[in-house]
């Protein structure tokens, strides 16, 4: 594998490169750890799994999440029958 660059933004924040995060099993919500060993920084993943993940493997038929217009439509169908005495 070529050598790997990532530019540090402004703000600190690094994109890691598609073949680090596809060699890496990386997907949006995963965590990397920064590590020091031996002088040298290591960039890991922090975990194997992640939440969605156990998800999909545990209820492989179930969705793993509502969207959030789901979500918006069950918080205003709570406060209606709160307030509405339904």
């Amino acid at each position: 594998m070529a050598t790997a660059r990532s530019k540090i933004s402004r703000h600190g924040q690094v994109t890691v490169p598609a073949e680090i995060r596809n060699k890496l099993g990386l997907v949006p919500g995963s965590i990397i750890e920064w590590r020091e060993i031996e002088g040298e920084i290591v960039v890991a993943r922090a975990s194997k799994y992640v939440s969605e993940e156990i998800h999909r493997a545990l209820f492989p038929s179930r969705p793993a999440g509502r969207s959030l217009e789901e979500l918006d439509e069950g918080v205003r169908d709570r406060m209606r029958r709160k307030h509405t005495g339904d």
